[in-house]
């Protein structure tokens, strides 16, 4: 789940060890434990608490609720790129770390006043501080290790369970304390749930504050970065940008929004083909799949960001979460699937490409990108079918398909999304690795702005139905099928464009 380029230094410092690794690295592992906390916290509830608070609970509601989640989704990918850039050339990696996690949490408080405007003005302050944090914090997790150290990529691994851990907790524990402090079984209490959120992207602060001096030299700011006045500027621009953010949220809106992204994923995609031209035919060859590769990406994560808009209504009116004894599930709960089964299934996964790979069967990047799609599509099967066969006399569906669902979409990441960066690293010019993390990032970014603008097709203007759930879930299965199988068909091709590169 993260999306950073795994850097490492010349030179590092002489770190104490502990349990074999630098011991900065569990400091960054909770650190980046409170701040995945405060982000899968807002994802489940964001469009939930929007219909519920500001339309009242009326469905109608969920097609404006569904254009802001898949724009507040969109801008968090897309202002990556500004972060790292600020954090490589402007004042380092702690003070972007540091500034961005203060504004966010600011931001999760804001966002829990009782204001149309306020609410998406604090939305604008989570998603630039977030810029600021999310691509720095990994970083630097690399930045512990020498180039050849072994212990690198476990490092990493290590890293990431602090993410996965931080996904689990999150709708646990603050879906139920929505569950638990509200007045009416029936209505959860989704403003409790950005506190929460706030209370620990406020600790994610503090760990970092506190644990940042065992870093020694490690994202400190270069000699040129030092003068304290480029902070000063730093703020004065997270001054200027969260109200420009805010301008797109309020007015411009997730269809204006998705200009803006095409034409900034073509200016990039420009870059890249005319740099790679200036070198050689190999060279332009590969930054042509890694661009196809991107196209497909945008389709992959359309449909799988649909967890915190379609698939929330869904759990939470179409649905049966009864339990024993009347007991409700929280539909928070629901989004504790995919962290558990990534926790569950990705040394499954891992254990089957390298069987694969001692009998030199191993899928390439595009036959794999290509699996991704299939199962995020199969997870659809599962709705498809409950919602065709199985919806009872009071419009309710069981509780497994939704569960299959995840489970089935989480493979499919687990085929796709480790190797992303991995993928750019090796693909992209030398010159321009930075610029086609760029692409990367942008590829999610339009993915996850076209997944609010379906959801809100799907909820229509009175909001999702049985039926227009099912229209808009088999458009779904389809479309991921057949860009599937599309890409297994023509991964040769692309094998070919890559010119070795595995």
């Amino acid at each position: 789940m993260s999306n950073t380029a795994e850097t490492a230094p010349a030179t590092v410092p002489d770190f104490p060890q502990t349990m074999g690794h630098p011991r900065p690295l569990w400091m960054l592992f909770m650190t980046e434990f409170w701040e995945r906390f405060a982000f899968y916290s807002v994802s489940w509830a964001l469009a939930l608490y929007i219909v519920a608070h500001f339309f009242n609970g009326d469905p109608a509601g969920e097609a404006w609720a569904s254009k802001i989640y898949g724009a507040y989704t969109a801008l968090i990918y897309a202002t990556s790129i500004f972060g790292g850039y600020v954090a490589d050339k402007v004042i380092g990696y702690q003070r972007s770390i540091l500034i961005g996690a203060a504004v966010m949490a600011l931001g999760l408080f804001v966002v829990m006043l009782p204001s149309k405007d306020i609410f998406l003005f604090g939305l604008a302050m989570v998603v630039v501080g977030n810029g600021l944090f999310k691509p720095n914090i990994s970083s630097m997790v690399g930045q512990l290790y020498g180039p050849k150290d072994e212990r690198r990529d476990r490092g990493f691994t290590l890293f990431y369970m602090g993410i996965n851990g931080g996904a689990l907790l999150a709708p646990l524990l603050t879906g139920w304390l929505a569950s638990y402090f509200t007045d009416t079984p029936t209505q959860e209490n989704y403003r409790i749930v950005f506190g929460a959120a706030g209370v620990g992207m406020a600790l994610s602060l503090f760990w970092f504050w506190f644990g940042r001096r065992g870093l020694k030299s490690v994202g400190r700011p270069a000699p040129d970065q030092a003068n304290r006045m480029r902070v000063v500027w730093v703020l004065v621009a997270v001054a200027v940008a969260v109200p420009l953010v805010y301008l797109l949220l309020a007015f411009i809106g997730a269809n204006g929004l998705q200009w803006l992204l095409s034409l900034l994923f073509v200016g990039v995609a420009a870059m890249l083909v005319v740099e790679a031209a200036r070198h050689d035919r190999v060279q332009l060859d590969r930054v042509i799949a890694m661009l196809i590769i991107f196209a497909f990406n945008i389709l992959f994560w359309m449909m799988y960001f649909q967890l915190g808009t379609s698939f929330n209504f869904l759990a939470a009116n179409m649905v049966d979460r009864e339990m024993f004894g009347g007991w409700m599930f929280p539909v928070g709960w629901f989004q504790s699937v995919s962290p558990v089964a990534i926790i569950v299934l990705a040394p499954l996964v891992t254990q089957v490409w390298a069987l694969l790979a001692r009998r030199h069967k191993e899928p390439s990047i595009p036959r794999k990108f290509g699996l991704g799609l299939v199962f995020n599509g199969l997870g659809f099967t599962a709705l498809m079918y409950a919602l065709t066969y199985s919806v009872d006399s009071h419009g309710l569906i069981p509780f497994w398909p939704l569960t299959a669902c995840y489970v089935l979409q989480t493979i499919g990441e687990l085929c796709l999304s480790p190797i992303g960066l991995s993928m750019v690293t090796k693909l992209a010019p030398p010159r321009v690795v930075g610029v086609a993390m760029g692409g990367w990032f942008l590829s999610m970014a339009v993915g996850g702005n076209l997944s609010g603008l379906l959801a809100g097709q799907i909820s229509g203007d009175s909001g999702m139905t049985a039926a227009s759930a099912l229209a808009g879930f088999t458009f779904s299965f389809w479309l991921l099928a057949g860009a599937g199988v599309l890409l297994l068909l023509i991964s040769p091709l692309i094998n070919r464009l890559m010119h070795g590169v595995r």
